[in-house]
């Protein structure tokens, strides 16, 4: 390829290249002619080789070497040289570039040139690279083009005052007295440059914004005569007049209604008149609606304008066009929080849309469904997403569980229809819900207490026809070895009754112990549902022992634990094992450590702390035997007296058997702790406790506990904490973001600080949610902490 060849020839001969290697040789050759071609002072070639470069440029390769060029050809007097100039410098030059330092004075000079296409040019390069330094030198010369009878310069005179303005906007007053008068132009271009250069200016000054809220009925007259003009084909686009100019002008009146109720009655006609006459079969139409509907919720508009809004993004979810589907649900689902009602008219189509094709469109539609879950519609709504769920994505899993499960606990109608839903879910999805879902249905298992025998049968069921869902498996696990003699009877109105034997039950145990699908946390499950099952059960106890002690050598160290311990019960301890084993209590909802109830953080004491917590795992503090210890250690039992007396007729042997001391031992030495906590913030209903979990020399662990006494729903809730330069900080992720109304239910955070210089600790944390579509944050400064629960 020849030093002289033509631009249309280098770029046939780079195209027609086969590997990359050739193609790149290629350019390395003709870009050494172009520099070789460059250093003669005198070449009539210079607009021809920049062209062929800015070429090579495009292709990604380097061509910064063409920048001195560049420069040289915007200072000459030739338009043909000037344009490839600019056009080089907008490609390969910018504000970070010293070169472009020297073209401010050209610029300077070209933006009082008599040819308004040079005039043209000089804007164009200012408005796409000038940085601060070259528009704080050239904006009086814009200030005076925002002034010129020609309206082609003018138009673009007003687009780099706006470049201007984003650069430095202090600028911006001196554009302002020109930016109101520009509204009275006739030009389209001109006007639309003028809207975009009054939103920019209102945007970062909030005086300009007061000023410029005198020019709302301007705005609306030149919007009503967008709107009822005729056909004019020079501004026409699908039968809607100038579209682009007519979003523009939405957009600023937006901003200029956003919390001013004077501003926002004067729009309100025109919104309405404009939502109601604008077609919304083209694109175009669909975008002018699209900006009203986001025109109307922004400001302080009527209730009726507002469903008239909802109304169109409910139109929006009929469009064949999958964009227009997934900007309204996206619209829609900032709306639900403030216009549930009116947002609920149109579940059906939304519900529908969760069968869409596109993935967006489908996670949009379960978000919104599960916002639209309220306690009137909870079964409908259920239904539709339990659908979902049994044929929803592998990524939409568990986020659909998590929703079912959260509206389910919020709006049940019934425990019973509670627990079948869940039920449902797990059989479903069990390996894609989170790991605190085991421990909430069984809490919530526990509490319904005419349900043992049902929900025990069902569990059942599901767990001898699928053992691959491993939540499924440990609830089933749980309630088999707690309410195993319920099974056994079978009596159960509400379910079809099953003929079991002990074998039976046991079988299916030991197959969960034995599957490879089985993971550690569920075999430990099923060896204590076996274990307990020997209080249940009366024919088959050798054969649980004989399976406890199968897993006493087992590999895994916990399972081994275990079935030592569950041996020893056997042996030294037989006199207790019923004991030990008895029933589980209902579970307190305000019991320290419960995932589904009431989150406070805090544990109020207690006169009579002899008395054990119901499902906790505290000891007394005046023990009245070993014996006693052990059963408190496993919960409230009503055997207690039994114990007491083996253990006192064992006095005289301290080493013997009946005192209990080797299996505690196995545990440790536990004492009661009450945590403390304080409240280090509380306003608007919204209030945030400290507790103190852990201390040691170099490190502290600490949780945030959030709760909500308002009666609306918080949402988006986070905490951000910021500590001094001495301390490491670590926050792992919240329990939630949403707060329910009432104290219903909390969000925990656990920070942990690193403290290796042992410094005062003190930190800063800021709280951020939205309450009725307000975002709200506040700071909270913490120097003092409570006392750790322990050293």
């Amino acid at each position: 390829m020849s030093p002289s060849v033509r631009l249309q020839e280098m770029i046939r001969v780079i195209r027609s290249a086969r590997t990359q290697g050739e193609e790149r040789g290629l350019i390395q050759k003709e870009c050494a002619a172009i520099r070789a071609q460059f250093r003669q002072s005198d070449n009539g070639a210079r607009t021809h080789n920049l062209a062929k470069l800015l070429y090579v440029h495009m292709l990604g390769y380097p061509a910064h070497f063409g920048q001195m060029e560049c420069v040289r050809l915007i200072a000459s007097p030739r338009y043909s040289e000037k344009r490839i100039g600019y056009l080089g410098a907008m490609m390969l030059l910018d504000e970070k570039q010293d070169a472009s330092l020297l073209i401010t004075n050209s610029i300077k000079n070209d933006l009082s040139h008599s040819s308004q296409h040079v005039q043209s040019l000089a804007l164009c390069t200012l408005a796409c690279m000038g940085s601060a330094e070259m528009c704080r030198d050239l904006a009086p010369e814009i200030e005076r083009l925002l002034g010129a009878s020609d309206s082609y310069i003018k138009k673009k005179a007003i687009l780099c005052a706006v470049h201007i303005v984003r650069k430095i906007p202090e600028l911006g007053e001196l554009y302002t007295p020109l930016a109101c008068s520009l509204l009275s132009e006739k030009n389209h271009g001109v006007l639309h440059s003028a809207v975009v250069l009054i939103t920019e200016l209102c945007e970062r000054n909030p005086d300009t914004l007061r000023q410029f809220r005198k020019t709302v009925p301007e705005l609306v007259h030149i919007m009503k005569g967008l709107i009822m003009s005729g056909y004019s084909p020079e501004h026409n686009v699908a039968g809607i007049s100038d579209p682009f100019l007519q979003v523009r002008i939405l957009r600023l009146l937006r901003i200029l209604g956003r919390c001013n109720d004077a501003a926002s009655d004067a729009m309100n006609d025109l919104l309405a008149q404009v939502a109601t006459n604008t077609d919304s079969s083209k694109t175009a139409g669909s975008a002018v609606l699209y900006e009203t509907v986001l025109t109307v919720m922004d400001i302080r508009s009527e209730s009726g304008l507002r469903v008239l809004a909802v109304n169109i993004l409910g139109r929006f979810l009929l469009n064949n066009d999958r964009n227009i589907r997934y900007i309204s649900m996206t619209s829609l689902q900032k709306i639900v929080q403030t216009d549930h009602t009116a947002v609920q008219r149109h579940r059906g189509t939304i519900v529908d849309c969760l069968k869409d094709q596109d993935a967006s469109v489908k996670r949009r539609a379960l978000e919104l469904s599960l916002a639209l879950v309220s306690a009137t519609n909870i079964r409908t709504m259920m239904k539709e997403l339990l659908v979902f769920l049994s044929t929803c994505p592998p990524e939409l899993r568990a986020h659909t569980a998590s929703g079912i499960f959260i509206a389910a606990e919020r709006y049940a109608p019934s425990q019973r229809w509670h627990i079948d839903t869940i039920l449902h879910v797990l059989i479903t999805a069990g390996g894609d819900v989170r790991d605190e879902t085991v421990p909430n249905l069984i809490k919530l298992i526990t509490t319904a207490s005419e349900l043992h025998c049902y929900t025990v049968l069902k569990l059942y069921r599901a767990l001898i026809t699928d053992i691959s869902q491993q939540s499924l498996v440990q609830v089933a696990c749980w309630c088999i070895g707690e309410y195993g003699d319920l099974l056994l009877k079978g009596e159960c109105d509400d379910i079809e009754p099953m003929q079991l034997t002990e074998d039976d039950v046991l079988d299916a145990l030991e197959t969960v112990l034995q599957s490879h699908m089985s993971s550690p946390a569920s075999r430990a499950f099923a060896l204590t549902a076996t274990m307990k099952l020997s209080t249940r059960i009366t024919n088959n106890v050798d054969r649980i022992r004989s399976i406890v002690s199968i897993y006493g050598s087992c590999i895994d160290v916990e399972l081994q634990q275990r079935a030592v311990e569950y041996n020893a019960l056997f042996k030294k301890y037989d006199h207790m094992r019923a004991a030990v084993l008895e029933r589980m209590p209902v579970i307190d909802k305000s019991s320290p450590g419960d995932t589904l109830g009431d989150l406070t953080g805090e544990v109020t004491k207690d006169s009579s702390l002899s008395k054990p917590v119901p499902g906790g795992s505290t000891l007394p503090l005046e023990p009245a035997s070993q014996a006693f210890d052990l059963l408190d250690l496993l919960g409230q039992t009503d055997t207690v007296p039994e114990a007491s007396h083996a253990e006192s007729a064992a006095a005289p042997d301290p080493a013997g058997p009946s005192t209990g001391r080797d299996l505690l031992d196995l545990l440790g030495g536990l004492e009661t702790t009450v945590v403390p906590s304080v409240t280090v913030y509380e306003k608007g209903g919204v209030s945030l406790k400290l507790q103190c979990d852990s201390q040691t020399e170099t490190a502290v662990t600490l949780t945030f506990t959030a709760c909500n006494s308002t009666q609306n729903d918080i949402t988006k809730f986070t905490l951000q904490a910021a500590v001094p330069k001495s301390i490491q900080l670590q926050m792992k992720a919240p329990s939630g973001s949403v707060l329910p109304a009432g104290g219903h239910s909390a969000i925990t955070q656990t920070v942990v600080l690193s403290n290796p210089s042992k410094t005062n600790l003190k930190m800063r944390v800021r709280l951020s949610y939205s309450n009725q579509g307000m975002v709200c944050q506040d700071t909270v400064q913490i120097d003092s902490f409570p006392s750790p629960a322990w050293t």
